[in-house]
């Protein structure tokens, strides 16, 4: 049994009387990611069965039926399941309004420990049935279930001294990202979170998806990267200051993690790049550079984030549209790095002129060259030609493989790339899907399409009119296009496509196709390979271009 906090304990007086809740919509997902988006609305995220790891902007959380979460409007958020995991999650979007004037914010926001044992998830069962009833009688009851639902939720939260063991264990790792370079101990961790260390262990894995070991050795490398570009100190030294006595024991540990030594991590990274775009880091990644600043995000360079959010220092705004060009600018002012590389066609004047006082600046011609083009120029300013041409020699080996897989498998089947934005569908949306498609893998358009044309509107009738025997499908993840594609899905013109009646079309997430760069064409390659020919072809593919 547990107390029910009181409302006084729950809120700021005032509060909850004053806001009025109402459905949105309810999403279910089995063993299902989300791609990361941005959401207009507020978001409830309940877990009914499993664990996965949810990103709300930059924090991550670990999903789990002892918790709730909710992100904001405005916020960006995505939802990764883990391999051998089930995950079963309710997704909530509902708007939050407020009587008079003032900031509208629910009593709560984040991470929300809760009793599992309450009646949340029979009401979210109850409200997705609901929402997805014919009868506007139904719906109207989902919404009334939905008010219970939040009732319940804001009855159910924990609070001290429940939580004493989510809340130490949280102090633990906190205490670790400050003191990792002194010589940790489980039985010391665990007396901070005031367990015991067998039931230490157990939880930190649980809750953090790695054990805290891992976690702590996480912790050193990274710092240990940090070092190495800001401090040019000897490697002797920087072992000892993330708390390896041993540098040999160290350098061991360090070449484990990254997939190389720290002396070639430090030659690496001896000159301060600046990558202006995500097509630049990507074309950096595979001359073996890693920039000191680039433009950072796990919604819009998602990939790059989860992989080089430790080792690329300066995070630069990744926002699509360059809104936050001056904000970035006066960052690289702070940083001054020694060359910033940037496309022609995504820069304004002003910017330029700007960018041009900080450092020197290698300006890419996006429109007249290919991205082997300016992978080679880039080479050619960095004293990397060797490594592009390696690099080129490696791509064309796996564009020879997969080539040979695709063309068997399809036979003459023809392939067409659809994007759905808003209310629109695009034919082969941006160059990098038909260069790798049509260029270098050679595979066989729909007839009536020319290859030489992309980012064209059509209606879905000209879909029918081409009957290609495969789509692969990106669908924009804001909620504009995904209540198009909602309905879109359902209707006669869509199923009535070759390729839906015969269940070929493909989901393709916007990273990496819709990235012009050496890096993307590769992985775009692997990840074709992984939808058609399956999960082996795709490992034996990355192979031959190994990740730095």
């Amino acid at each position: 049994m547990h107390t029910t906090p009181s409302d006084t304990e729950l809120q700021t007086p005032g509060c909850l009387d004053h806001l009025w809740f109402k459905l949105r919509s309810v999403e279910w997902l089995y063993n299902s990611n989300m791609e990361q988006q941005m959401t207009n609305s507020h978001v409830l995220f309940l877990v009914k069965q499993g664990t996965g790891c949810l990103t709300i902007d930059l924090q991550e959380y670990r999903l789990r039926k002892e918790a709730v979460h909710i992100a904001l409007p405005g916020q960006t958020m995505g939802v990764l399941t883990e391999s051998g995991a089930e995950l079963e999650l309710y997704v909530v979007s509902f708007d939050l309004f407020r009587d008079g004037a003032g900031e509208i914010k629910p009593p709560h926001q984040g991470e929300i420990p809760v009793y599992p044992e309450s009646q949340m998830v029979f009401l979210c069962d109850l409200m997705y049935g609901c929402w997805r009833h014919e009868s506007g009688l139904e719906r109207f009851r989902g919404q009334s279930a939905f008010h219970e639902l939040m009732y319940e939720l804001i009855k159910n939260i924990r609070l001290e001294p429940e939580m004493n063991s989510r809340s130490g264990l949280e102090t633990s790792r906190t205490f670790i990202e400050n003191y990792y370079y002194d010589n940790l101990t489980i039985e010391q961790l665990a007396r901070i979170a005031q367990i015991s260390p067998k039931y230490y262990v157990d939880l930190f894995k649980k809750t953090y998806g790695k054990s805290a070991i891992d976690y702590l050795t996480e912790v050193r490398v990274n710092r240990a990267k940090q070092l190495m570009v800001h401090s040019g100190a000897r490697l002797r030294d920087i072992a000892h200051q993330v708390g390896y006595n041993d540098e040999f024991y160290f350098s061991r540990k360090f070449k484990k993690e990254v997939g190389m030594s720290p002396t070639a991590y430090m030659k690496n990274r001896k000159r301060r790049i600046a990558a202006y775009s995500p097509h630049v880091l990507g074309q950096l990644l595979a001359l073996k550079m890693i920039p000191y600043a680039a433009p950072l995000h796990p919604k819009w360079t998602a990939y790059y984030y989860k992989l080089y959010k430790a080792d690329i220092i300066l995070h630069l705004s990744a926002y699509r549209a360059n809104q936050d060009w001056e904000a970035n600018i006066h960052a690289l002012a702070q940083a001054s790095p020694d060359i910033v590389i940037s496309r022609d066609d995504s820069l304004h004047p002003l910017e330029r002129e700007r960018l041009e006082q900080i450092a020197p600046v290698i300006v890419l011609p996006w429109k007249d060259q290919t991205w082997r083009d300016h992978l080679l120029l880039m080479a050619q300013q960095l004293d990397a030609v060797q490594e592009a041409h390696d690099w080129l020699a490696g791509y064309d080996r796996k564009v020879s493989q997969a080539k040979e897989q695709l063309h068997r498998l399809l036979g003459g089947e023809t392939v067409l790339a659809v994007s759905i934005h808003k209310q629109q569908c695009r034919i082969s949306p941006v160059r990098g899907m038909r260069d790798v498609l049509y260029g270098d893998l050679e595979l066989l358009p729909p007839q009536g399409l020319n290859p030489d044309q992309y980012n064209m509107s059509v209606p879905v009738e000209r879909l029918a009119e081409l009957d290609a025997d495969r789509i692969l499908l990106n669908v924009c993840q804001e909620e504009e296009t995904l209540r198009y594609w909602q309905s879109l899905e359902t209707s006669p013109q869509w199923l009535d496509l070759r390729a839906v009646r015969s269940n070929r079309v493909y989901p393709i997430t916007s990273d990496p196709w819709r990235e012009y760069s050496a890096h993307a064409s590769g992985r775009m390659i692997d990840d074709l390979l992984r939808l058609l020919c399956g999960a082996d072809a795709a490992a034996s593919s990355s192979e031959s271009l190994p990740l730095l």
